[in-house]
């Protein structure tokens, strides 16, 4: 499944003040980094910015759905990735400042230890 690149440029365009977008495919979308921390995910062209306890009130505040997919045999999973408001597609300001939560997550997270091969 392709996604929109067009988007990821948008995203990376409004947020060059802030830092450097790159992004790597992830099943038919793309996660999202800027300067090296996950802050996002691009799913059926659709954004999704990270998020966690200290910033989930927010999110709900803003009415946020929660990223929900579905894995094998009907049941479904989430993940605490917040919909982004629709305003963040046309308005650079809102991109930065909904992005900026999901930035202050990424940089809130565990760091992943890499595996090793065995």
């Amino acid at each position: 499944m392709a996604f929109d690149t067009g988007l990821i440029d948008w995203v990376a365009e409004a947020l060059a003040p802030v830092g450097t977008v790159t992004h790597r495919r992830m099943m038919g979308g793309a996660t999202l980094y800027c300067d090296g921390t996950v802050f996002a995910i691009l799913a059926n062209d659709v954004l999704w910015f990270k998020a966690d306890a200290t910033s989930d009130a927010l999110w709900d505040d803003a009415g946020c759905a929660r990223f929900t997919y579905t894995m094998g045999e009907g049941r479904s999973g989430t993940m605490n990735y917040r919909r982004a408001p629709d305003d963040v597609y046309d308005d650079a300001d809102a991109m930065r400042e909904w992005a900026g939560l999901g930035i202050a997550a990424g940089q809130r997270a565990p760091v992943r230890k890499k595996r090793t091969g065995a």
